[in-house]
């Protein structure tokens, strides 16, 4: 069931993963954060969620031309 305590908003998720909001965002329409929900203008994330993977830092790029 959808309780407003389980989710935290995309500002509050970029303080705690130490990112931009802008980056929570992109994450949010890129469909990299599960269970993500907008409403309206306002993106509602899963309090206990962990932080995707960036994947344009350069060991993830290395890794991948590494398989």
């Amino acid at each position: 069931m959808f309780s407003i305590d389980d989710y935290s908003t995309a500002k509050e998720m970029a303080e705690r993963w130490g990112v931009t909001v802008r980056m929570v965002i992109h994450y949010c329409d890129r469909n990299l954060i599960p269970d993500a929900v907008k409403k309206g203008n306002l993106w509602l994330i899963p309090t206990k969620t962990e932080k995707p993977e960036d994947r344009r830092l350069k060991a993830f790029k290395k890794q991948r031309t590494d398989e």
